[in-house]
Protein backbone atom coordinates (compact mmCIF):
# COMPACT_ATOMS: atom_id res chain seq x y z
CA UNK A 1 0.00 0.00 0.00
CA UNK A 2 0.58 3.70 -0.87
CA UNK A 3 2.69 5.62 1.76
CA UNK A 4 2.02 9.03 -0.37
CA UNK A 5 -0.22 11.57 1.29
CA UNK A 6 -2.94 13.08 -0.75
CA UNK A 7 -5.16 16.25 -0.19
CA UNK A 8 -8.56 15.23 0.31
CA UNK A 9 -12.09 16.58 2.15
CA UNK A 10 -13.02 15.02 4.74
CA UNK A 11 -16.75 15.45 5.77
CA UNK A 12 -17.91 15.62 9.46
CA UNK A 13 -21.26 16.27 10.92
CA UNK A 14 -20.99 19.92 11.35
CA UNK A 15 -18.83 20.61 8.02
CA UNK A 16 -15.43 19.73 6.89
CA UNK A 17 -11.39 19.48 6.78
CA UNK A 18 -9.22 19.69 3.80
CA UNK A 19 -6.24 18.14 5.12
CA UNK A 20 -3.33 15.49 4.05
CA UNK A 21 -3.83 12.01 4.07
CA UNK A 22 -2.57 8.08 3.67
CA UNK A 23 -4.26 5.35 1.74
CA UNK A 24 -5.03 3.78 4.95
CA UNK A 25 -6.92 6.95 6.40
CA UNK A 26 -8.73 6.92 3.05
CA UNK A 27 -10.12 3.63 3.54
CA UNK A 28 -10.96 4.35 7.32
CA UNK A 29 -12.95 7.10 5.96
CA UNK A 30 -14.68 5.59 3.38
CA UNK A 31 -17.68 4.67 4.57
CA UNK A 32 -19.35 3.67 1.03
CA UNK A 33 -20.26 6.30 -1.79
CA UNK A 34 -17.52 8.80 -2.81
CA UNK A 35 -17.20 10.93 0.22
CA UNK A 36 -14.57 10.32 2.73
CA UNK A 37 -15.55 11.21 6.61
CA UNK A 38 -13.48 12.17 9.18
CA UNK A 39 -14.90 10.32 12.40
CA UNK A 40 -13.78 6.94 11.31
CA UNK A 41 -10.32 8.30 10.79
CA UNK A 42 -9.38 9.90 14.24
CA UNK A 43 -7.56 12.08 14.97
CA UNK A 44 -5.20 13.48 12.56
CA UNK A 45 -1.98 15.73 12.77
CA UNK A 46 -3.00 19.25 13.06
CA UNK A 47 0.34 20.16 10.39
CA UNK A 48 -1.63 17.65 7.58
CA UNK A 49 -4.67 19.96 8.04
CA UNK A 50 -4.90 22.78 5.24
CA UNK A 51 -8.49 23.79 5.32
CA UNK A 52 -11.68 23.73 7.68
CA UNK A 53 -15.37 24.42 6.38
CA UNK A 54 -17.76 25.40 9.84
CA UNK A 55 -21.59 24.76 8.74
CA UNK A 56 -22.53 27.31 11.62
CA UNK A 57 -20.28 30.10 10.22
CA UNK A 58 -20.85 28.84 6.80
CA UNK A 59 -17.36 30.08 6.00
CA UNK A 60 -14.22 28.19 5.27
CA UNK A 61 -10.98 29.19 7.22
CA UNK A 62 -7.56 28.50 6.65
CA UNK A 63 -5.82 26.07 9.00
CA UNK A 64 -6.87 23.73 11.36
CA UNK A 65 -9.84 23.60 13.92
CA UNK A 66 -8.77 23.69 17.11
CA UNK A 67 -8.58 19.52 18.22
CA UNK A 68 -9.05 18.93 21.57
CA UNK A 69 -9.30 14.86 22.66
CA UNK A 70 -9.28 13.10 26.11
CA UNK A 71 -7.81 9.40 26.61
CA UNK A 72 -10.32 7.64 28.87
CA UNK A 73 -8.89 4.18 28.77
CA UNK A 74 -11.76 2.95 29.52
CA UNK A 75 -12.44 -0.94 29.48
CA UNK A 76 -16.30 -0.99 27.29
CA UNK A 77 -15.91 -4.74 26.88
CA UNK A 78 -13.88 -7.65 27.59
CA UNK A 79 -11.04 -7.18 25.30
CA UNK A 80 -11.69 -3.73 23.89
CA UNK A 81 -10.59 -0.18 25.51
CA UNK A 82 -12.26 3.11 24.67
CA UNK A 83 -8.43 4.67 23.88
CA UNK A 84 -9.56 7.94 23.14
CA UNK A 85 -12.22 10.57 22.20
CA UNK A 86 -11.74 13.73 20.77
CA UNK A 87 -13.56 16.79 18.83
CA UNK A 88 -12.61 18.73 15.87
CA UNK A 89 -13.82 22.19 16.87
CA UNK A 90 -14.09 25.58 14.53
CA UNK A 91 -11.63 28.10 15.61
CA UNK A 92 -14.55 31.31 15.14
CA UNK A 93 -17.76 29.81 16.73
CA UNK A 94 -16.65 26.58 18.86
CA UNK A 95 -19.16 24.57 17.12
CA UNK A 96 -18.11 20.87 16.67
CA UNK A 97 -17.07 20.27 13.04
CA UNK A 98 -16.61 16.25 13.87
CA UNK A 99 -16.28 14.01 16.92
CA UNK A 100 -14.24 10.79 16.86
CA UNK A 101 -13.66 7.70 19.21
CA UNK A 102 -10.62 5.27 18.89
CA UNK A 103 -11.23 1.70 20.45
CA UNK A 104 -8.11 -0.85 21.11
CA UNK A 105 -7.89 -4.39 21.75
CA UNK A 106 -5.87 -4.91 25.16
CA UNK A 107 -4.82 -8.29 22.80
CA UNK A 108 -4.93 -8.33 19.44
CA UNK A 109 -4.74 -12.22 18.95
CA UNK A 110 -7.95 -12.86 21.02
CA UNK A 111 -11.77 -11.74 20.08
CA UNK A 112 -13.91 -9.10 21.80
CA UNK A 113 -15.93 -10.42 24.51
CA UNK A 114 -19.48 -9.25 25.92
CA UNK A 115 -19.78 -5.69 26.69
CA UNK A 116 -19.67 -4.70 30.51
CA UNK A 117 -23.13 -3.99 31.51
CA UNK A 118 -24.80 -0.86 31.85
CA UNK A 119 -24.92 0.42 34.95
CA UNK A 120 -28.47 1.09 36.35
CA UNK A 121 -29.73 4.49 36.86
CA UNK A 122 -31.63 7.05 35.21
CA UNK A 123 -29.69 6.20 32.48
CA UNK A 124 -31.85 2.89 31.73
CA UNK A 125 -33.17 2.03 28.60
CA UNK A 126 -35.54 5.00 27.26
CA UNK A 127 -37.72 2.38 25.62
CA UNK A 128 -38.74 1.08 29.40
CA UNK A 129 -39.98 4.61 30.03
CA UNK A 130 -41.83 5.39 26.85
CA UNK A 131 -43.58 1.63 25.91
CA UNK A 132 -44.70 -1.55 27.93
CA UNK A 133 -42.80 -3.05 30.16
CA UNK A 134 -42.16 -7.27 28.82
CA UNK A 135 -43.18 -9.98 31.15
CA UNK A 136 -40.27 -10.67 33.57
CA UNK A 137 -37.46 -13.52 32.04
CA UNK A 138 -38.67 -17.11 33.33
CA UNK A 139 -35.73 -18.47 35.72
CA UNK A 140 -33.65 -21.52 34.95
CA UNK A 141 -34.31 -24.66 37.05
CA UNK A 142 -30.71 -23.68 38.21
CA UNK A 143 -31.96 -20.49 39.47
CA UNK A 144 -30.54 -18.53 36.98
CA UNK A 145 -32.43 -16.05 34.05
CA UNK A 146 -32.45 -16.89 30.69
CA UNK A 147 -31.61 -13.15 29.42
CA UNK A 148 -30.14 -13.05 25.54
CA UNK A 149 -26.65 -11.85 25.97
CA UNK A 150 -27.45 -10.34 22.17
CA UNK A 151 -27.80 -6.94 23.84
CA UNK A 152 -25.15 -6.77 25.81
CA UNK A 153 -22.71 -8.33 23.58
CA UNK A 154 -23.18 -4.95 21.46
CA UNK A 155 -23.52 -2.42 24.32
CA UNK A 156 -19.70 -1.10 23.53
CA UNK A 157 -21.21 0.35 20.65
CA UNK A 158 -22.25 3.44 23.29
CA UNK A 159 -21.33 6.87 22.19
CA UNK A 160 -20.40 6.18 18.67
CA UNK A 161 -21.57 8.30 15.93
CA UNK A 162 -24.49 7.78 14.63
CA UNK A 163 -25.38 8.36 10.86
CA UNK A 164 -28.35 8.24 8.32
CA UNK A 165 -27.81 6.83 4.70
CA UNK A 166 -27.12 9.72 3.07
CA UNK A 167 -24.15 9.65 5.65
CA UNK A 168 -25.72 13.21 7.60
CA UNK A 169 -25.34 12.30 11.26
CA UNK A 170 -28.83 12.33 13.15
CA UNK A 171 -26.91 11.51 16.97
CA UNK A 172 -24.85 9.04 19.13
CA UNK A 173 -25.57 5.49 20.54
CA UNK A 174 -26.73 5.91 24.06
CA UNK A 175 -27.31 2.02 24.79
CA UNK A 176 -29.06 -1.09 23.45
CA UNK A 177 -32.97 -2.00 24.65
CA UNK A 178 -35.91 -4.04 23.32
CA UNK A 179 -39.38 -2.90 22.90
CA UNK A 180 -43.17 -3.73 23.58
CA UNK A 181 -42.62 -6.41 21.49
CA UNK A 182 -39.27 -7.81 22.35
CA UNK A 183 -37.83 -6.85 19.03
CA UNK A 184 -33.89 -5.28 19.60
CA UNK A 185 -33.62 -1.46 19.16
CA UNK A 186 -30.90 1.01 19.26
CA UNK A 187 -31.82 4.24 21.46
CA UNK A 188 -29.86 7.00 20.19
CA UNK A 189 -29.35 10.79 21.32
CA UNK A 190 -30.06 12.83 18.61
CA UNK A 191 -28.82 16.18 17.14
CA UNK A 192 -31.53 18.21 19.11
CA UNK A 193 -31.03 16.41 22.70
CA UNK A 194 -33.85 14.48 22.40
CA UNK A 195 -33.91 10.60 22.23
CA UNK A 196 -35.22 8.22 19.75
CA UNK A 197 -35.25 4.59 19.23
CA UNK A 198 -34.26 2.90 16.07
CA UNK A 199 -35.27 -0.66 15.18
CA UNK A 200 -32.06 -3.14 14.76
CA UNK A 201 -33.33 -3.91 11.69
CA UNK A 202 -32.45 -0.62 10.83
CA UNK A 203 -28.96 -0.71 10.86
CA UNK A 204 -26.72 -1.04 8.19
CA UNK A 205 -23.31 -1.76 9.72
CA UNK A 206 -21.25 -1.27 12.86
CA UNK A 207 -18.15 -0.20 13.16
CA UNK A 208 -16.20 3.22 14.43
CA UNK A 209 -19.34 4.56 13.17
CA UNK A 210 -23.01 3.39 13.01
CA UNK A 211 -24.46 3.69 9.75
CA UNK A 212 -28.74 3.22 9.31
CA UNK A 213 -30.13 1.92 6.77
CA UNK A 214 -32.36 -1.51 5.76
CA UNK A 215 -29.17 -4.24 4.96
CA UNK A 216 -31.96 -6.21 3.03
CA UNK A 217 -32.89 -3.33 0.67
CA UNK A 218 -31.36 -0.89 -1.91
CA UNK A 219 -31.21 2.32 -0.08
CA UNK A 220 -33.32 5.19 -1.80
CA UNK A 221 -31.83 8.17 -1.30
CA UNK A 222 -33.70 11.20 -0.05
CA UNK A 223 -33.95 14.32 -2.48
CA UNK A 224 -34.44 16.43 0.79
CA UNK A 225 -31.42 18.79 0.66
CA UNK A 226 -30.47 18.08 -3.04
CA UNK A 227 -28.58 20.83 -4.69
CA UNK A 228 -29.97 21.90 -7.69
CA UNK A 229 -26.50 22.32 -9.32
CA UNK A 230 -24.20 19.58 -8.06
CA UNK A 231 -26.65 16.92 -7.14
CA UNK A 232 -24.98 16.66 -3.55
CA UNK A 233 -27.23 15.44 -0.82
CA UNK A 234 -27.05 18.01 2.34
CA UNK A 235 -28.02 17.38 5.40
CA UNK A 236 -31.21 18.62 6.39
CA UNK A 237 -31.26 22.89 7.13
CA UNK A 238 -28.45 23.47 4.95
CA UNK A 239 -28.20 26.72 3.55
CA UNK A 240 -25.55 26.39 0.95
CA UNK A 241 -24.14 23.01 -0.59
CA UNK A 242 -21.47 21.57 1.32
CA UNK A 243 -20.04 20.23 -2.20
CA UNK A 244 -20.03 23.39 -4.43
CA UNK A 245 -21.35 26.48 -2.37
CA UNK A 246 -24.20 26.55 -4.02
CA UNK A 247 -27.11 28.61 -2.12
CA UNK A 248 -30.11 25.81 -1.56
Amino acid sequence: MSTEFRLKKLRGSGGYVMAKVSDEQQMKGNLGGPDLFLAPIGRLDSENISKHFCNTCEKEFDGSPKIEFENPNEEVAENLVLAEKGQYICESCNDTIAEYREFRKQDEASEVGSAKPLESSAQDSVVAETTPQPEPIPETPQGTTTQSSSAASVSSIEGRAVYDENANKVGVAKQVGVDSEQAMVLVITKNDGTEKSIPWTSIKKVGEVILLGNPNETIQTSELGKCGTCGFINKEGSKFCEECGTKI
